[in-house]
């Protein structure tokens, strides 16, 4: 199983996107801790979109296209249709 996932962080007023096969709960830990990288500046990030794939690379595939919307507007409407 696989998850593409949509997280926001209120401090950043932004929007992440990624997917993991790991359990979600541990991934937004990861992401919540102090680290470098896009999340590692921010430690309020929660979860507001999940989508459940069986590959790897639909799950990939997903990412890859939400992010080449590159819209905020479209990002949040795909999150208001939930």
């Amino acid at each position: 199983m696989y998850i593409t996932y949509i997280l926001y962080s209120r401090q950043r007023n932004r929007y992440y996107i990624g997917y993991t096969r790991d359990d979600l709960v541990e991934r937004l830990r990861k992401h919540n801790s102090n680290h470098k990288g896009f999340t590692g500046t921010a430690s309020d990030w929660e979860i507001i979109y999940k989508e459940i794939f069986e590959t790897k690379q639909a799950a990939m595939a997903r990412e890859k296209e939400i992010k080449g919307w590159k819209s905020r507007k479209k990002i949040e409407e795909l999150i208001a249709k939930v």
